[in-house]
């Protein structure tokens, strides 16, 4: 960090808290991202699904369709342009959402790069099993000694 404060004191923030802080407050961002994306594949799937199944009817046939809260009568020739056209939104909003996780991505590889971020899930996990182990034979060094 001292190497960056020459650049700006701003961008810069004061501790390796702060850091921390907007680190997590990044990623926290990409899962809520990851979420929204998730939820909107899954109603793209629900809307292909009913296109799907009302498609190949009769498009005087009777259907009834969720608006506000309201169960409404309609038939399926009213119904199916409007559940084609919120599939549209939806995947537009879909892509929308990719676009800006993508960018969201680079922020934070840059920032992991500006501050030397590093994550050491594989080394801690190495290191806990050694620590693992290693209390594990303290406990049976201990208690083997206690008993002699």
């Amino acid at each position: 960090m001292a190497s960056k404060s020459g650049s700006g004191g701003l961008r810069e923030p004061p501790n390796e808290q702060a850091v921390l802080n907007m680190y997590e407050a990044k990623r926290s961002e990409l899962s809520q991202i990851y979420s929204n994306i998730t939820e909107l594949e899954m109603q793209v799937s629900e809307h292909s699904l009913v296109i799907n199944a009302i498609q190949p009817l009769d498009q005087s046939r009777k259907c009834f369709r969720m608006i506000g809260g309201v169960l409404v009568e309609r038939t399926i020739k009213e119904v199916l342009p409007a559940v084609q056209r919120n599939k549209e939104g939806l995947e537009e909003v879909v892509r929308k959402l990719y676009e800006t996780l993508e960018k969201k991505k680079k922020d934070l590889t840059d920032f992991e790069a500006m501050y030397k971020i590093r994550i050491r899930k594989q080394d801690d996990n190495k290191e806990e099993g050694n620590k693992k182990e290693g209390n594990a034979q303290g406990v049976l060094v201990g208690a083997a000694s206690s008993s002699q």
